[in-house]
């Protein structure tokens, strides 16, 4: 827009933000105006069930499954990017149709950088994998379906 228009300076100010384009004209920033704020982003902990293993990632969130009653729902405790396995190449940690035991590393999520294991919370068969690897995950999106063990 600004070169369209040949405009060396754009300024914007509305409900208290303002914002200031210009060209780069080889001088230095004078910086007159001040940076805009950092936004970020802090995920709510309050449905993460407390899982008393010293500061390693949440137990993550279970919940009856709408299909189906008789499964229960894994769901990420965190934003972050998910993945199947530990390594490019490596086996999934728990693939469909898998017997996994309480506490056995489902997955792995992504976080700032930081790796966090999602474990199983009970014993049971994985009959669902909802999230693709690599595929970003919100806080509360459905990642398995565990048909539990009676």
């Amino acid at each position: 827009m600004m070169r369209e228009h040949d405009l060396a300076e754009f300024e914007l100010e509305r409900d208290g933000v303002k914002l200031r384009l210009r060209k780069n004209t080889g001088n230095q920033w004078n910086g007159a105006v001040a940076p805009l704020p950092q936004v970020t982003f802090v995920p709510p902990v309050a449905a993460a069930v407390p899982s008393g293993n010293d500061g390693a990632a949440p137990t993550p969130v279970l919940a009856p499954a709408s299909e189906d009653i008789d499964l229960a729902i894994v769901k990420s405790p965190i934003v972050g990017t998910f993945y199947r396995q530990s390594e490019p190449g490596a086996k999934p940690f728990a693939d469909v149709g898998q017997v996994v035991k309480k506490g056995q590393v489902l997955c792995i999520i992504e976080a700032m950088k930081l790796m966090n294991e999602i474990n199983a919370d009970i014993d049971g068969e994985i009959v669902k994998v909802y999230v693709e690897n690599g595929q970003a995950v919100h806080y509360g999106e459905r990642l398995f379906a565990i048909k539990p063990h009676v």
